[in-house]
């Protein structure tokens, strides 16, 4: 007879999961920055120096003493003695003292004695005034700092400027080269492993024969998988039984981090993968069943230490409990700092409902709102479908939750989308 499920909320069924799995620091290796896009930091990374290392103008202009300029207006300037350039990519070869200027382009070094910078289009050089020096009208006062990068405004020097746990994105990419900071330990990558089950599942590459269907959850895990920092480790299509499952599930505990296995959708297929789980080491078995649709069969379990997933076979059931599941596991071992989803707000284009008690997720696609009075840019429109009919998944632009607090939600609500 097929095991009684017993059902635990999404989020209970996942903190029990990462809960019991191992805190340790993760393995590590030394990568150069440039190709470190997406990676988590293994350590805080602290700055060698300052940023910027020198005082530098953010405008082109004229470096300034701003008590010179305090006042200056169109009908009644400053004027200020030019005593020379700043040239670019060298240190200044003048000093500014009371009453002069030097003129000064963006990003150069600010000369010792300005503590300012007038912007070039609020001055005018006097032409023929029979000055031994040139001099510059000034038609806008300018304070202290102004137009002005001091030393370490941007950066500290030992400042972490990088915590353990952060994902790089381009700007941290920028800011390590700044600080010439060319190579850092990151989290080494979890290798994931993938097995797909059922005597009816043949590879994408085969033509099926009327019954069979090809696979699809290997991939579309993979890809999730590799998306979010690990390494999917395909272990091929197992047929429904439980001997060849539990041989290829232990080799690839035994290689991998992570273990998913995705069963078919009968009672049987599912309690094989149970057992699996069970004999695979201790403690087994954490959660059989969770409260949510699509995924309700879903197993998540803890053997000699590694976790282990068993999915339901249908394609969107499977992804959509990758999201829930599996993408949480990855960031967890790779010690990521925990980070909000992207989610935009939208108004339902059509009624939803939903069995109180279950948390319910519907793929939705996003189309421009064209009411733009309530300020939402954005409609959600419900794709309806079968949880094994991947394309309803595909031409989704976001998932809905409906809580299991509600009964279903009601044309024109305003919904939150988590964006996938």
């Amino acid at each position: 007879m097929p095991e009684f499920l017993t059902l635990l909320p999404p989020d209970e069924a996942r903190e029990k999961l990462l809960a019991a799995l191992s805190r340790a620091t993760p393995d590590s290796e030394i990568l150069a920055v440039d190709s470190a896009l997406g990676r988590v930091t293994a350590e805080d990374i602290v700055a060698p120096h300052p940023l910027p290392e020198f005082p530098r103008t953010t405008v082109d202009g004229y470096a300034v003493r701003a008590a010179d300029t305090f006042g200056a207006t169109d009908s009644l300037p400053a004027y200020l003695h030019l005593i020379g350039e700043v040239p670019m990519g060298d240190e200044p070869s003048v000093e500014i003292g009371a009453g002069q200027c030097a003129l000064i382009h963006t990003g150069g070094m600010l000369p010792d004695g300005a503590n300012a910078v007038v912007m070039l289009e609020y001055t005018q050089r006097i032409v023929g005034s029979g000055s031994v020096r040139p001099e510059i009208e000034v038609f806008k006062s300018v304070a202290d700092g102004e137009n002005v990068i001091r030393i370490g405004e941007d950066v500290a020097k030992d400042q972490i400027v990088i915590p353990k746990g952060a994902t790089l994105r381009p700007a941290e990419i920028g800011g390590l080269m700044a600080l010439g900071i060319t190579s850092l330990r990151v989290a080494r990558k979890p290798m994931v492993g993938l097995i797909s089950t059922g005597d009816e599942v043949i590879e994408p590459s085969q033509y099926p024969r009327p019954g069979q269907v090809r696979d699809i959850n290997s991939y579309t895990l993979g890809a999730l998988i590799e998306r979010s920092g690990g390494i999917p480790v395909r272990y091929g299509i197992i047929g429904d039984e439980f001997e060849l499952l539990k041989s290829a599930s232990a080799k690839a505990l035994n290689e991998c981090d992570v273990v998913i296995v995705t069963a078919g959708s009968s009672a049987s297929t599912r309690d094989m993968t149970a057992e699996v789980i069970r004999q695979l080491g201790e403690p087994g078995v954490l959660v059989h069943g969770i409260n949510t649709r699509p995924g309700k069969p879903t197993i998540l379990g803890k053997c000699n230490g590694k976790a282990v997933i068993g999915l339901p076979g249908n394609p969107v059931s499977a992804l959509v409990n990758g999201y829930l599941f599996v993408v949480p596991v990855i960031e967890k071992l790779l010690g990521a700092i925990p980070k909000p989803k992207a989610t935009v707000q939208a108004k339902l284009t059509v009624n939803l409902p939903s069995q109180a008690g279950r948390e319910d997720w519907w793929a939705v696609k996003l189309v421009a709102n064209s009411d733009q009075v309530s300020g939402i840019r954005y409609q959600a429109e419900p794709i309806f479908g079968k949880s094994n009919l991947i394309f309803t998944l595909a031409a989704g632009d976001g998932l809905l939750k409906i809580h299991p607090d509600a009964t279903g939600l009601s044309a024109g609500e305003i919904v939150e989308v988590v964006l996938i």
